[in-house]
């Protein structure tokens, strides 16, 4: 016997997602980002000295990495200037566009892959605001770190006081490096491209691109090393959040279905008879006894007896 549900606990089906209303919402998370990279400025001697905390403890764990890459990317032209169009346009290049084939290519993973993106940008917009950090090329110079984005300024778009264009760098929070969600959001591309690409050079890229990503933020000296090591772990939780994120939205999605939508039958027919029972030939509940309290007898109506009925003998 073919199971049927209980008329009013449906589950609301998924509705396919489309464009129009996609783009919006990565408009509007970019729009929350970016605002919140220029509001959340901070007290700048904090920053400096959240900076030096980190530096201090690299130095305590040996993972100072980035005074040899920083010095490798000053003293080489040729490495130096890719590294810093790396930095400036790939972070807003590469990730819409594997969103968009996503879209288009994968859409069954597509909307795990953008909840997951989302959550840990709005992690890392906290991360930013709670701790605002001088990266290492805002440091003094005794500290022995190039800024090499103005060092090759002459050769971008940018100009020499950030990675924004030129006369924009004031607009721009210099002081949001914890977490880096450069690595952060390479790394979201990495595992895109490695679990759906399908070829052998997606996967390969999937693997360089956060791992050179993650060289260029310090050989530019843009972030420190636990930067980059926070990025990764923002990333690791948001992908935990997702499913349930996704999970309490759909909820939430099939509750408001629910309270929009009426009670029907298993057949699709509204309720109205309220529990009365009517048999052939009767148009409305209980008409039979109406009918055999009119008559006085069971065949005062010959109506009754319905079509095919065989005729009183004689």
């Amino acid at each position: 016997m073919p199971q049927t549900e209980t008329p009013g606990t449906e589950v609301a089906a998924r509705p396919r997602l489309r464009w129009w209303t996609e783009l919006p919402l990565i408009l509007l998370v970019y729009g929350c980002y970016s605002a919140g990279r220029l509001l959340a400025r901070g007290d700048v001697s904090g920053a400096v000295d959240h900076g030096l905390a980190i530096l201090r403890i690299e130095k305590l764990l040996y993972l100072n990495a980035e005074h040899p890459l920083n010095r490798l990317f000053t003293r080489e032209p040729w490495l130096g200037v890719p590294a810093d169009f790396w930095y400036a346009s790939l972070h807003y290049l590469v990730t819409p566009a594997v969103l968009v084939w996503l879209f288009r290519a994968r859409a069954r993973h597509y909307r795990a892959a953008r909840t997951w993106l989302m959550t840990s940008t709005f992690m890392g917009l906290i991360g930013f605001t709670l701790l605002p950090t001088c990266p290492p090329r805002l440091l003094s110079a005794g500290h022995g770190f190039v800024d090499t984005m103005a060092h090759y300024s002459s050769y971008g778009w940018w100009g020499g006081e950030a990675s924004a264009p030129r006369g924009m760098g004031g607009m721009t929070n210099q002081y949001a490096a914890m977490p880096s969600l450069h690595v952060g959001w390479a790394l979201w591309c990495g595992v895109m491209l490695w679990r759906y690409g399908g070829t052998r050079l997606t996967k390969v890229c999937g693997v360089a691109y956060p791992l050179l990503t993650a060289i260029v933020v310090m050989g530019t000296a843009n972030h420190y090393f636990l930067d980059a090591a926070a990025g990764v772990a923002v990333m690791g939780v948001g992908l935990l959040l997702a499913p349930r994120l996704m999970r309490a939205v759909d909820l939430l999605r099939a509750r408001l279905s629910l309270r929009t939508t009426p009670v029907t039958s298993g057949t699709g027919a509204p309720i109205v008879s309220a529990g009365c029972q009517t048999s052939a030939g009767e148009r409305i509940p209980r008409q039979r006894e109406s009918q055999l309290d009119a008559g006085g007898r069971p065949d005062a109506s010959p109506a009754d007896a319905g079509e095919g009925a065989a005729a009183p003998a004689r």
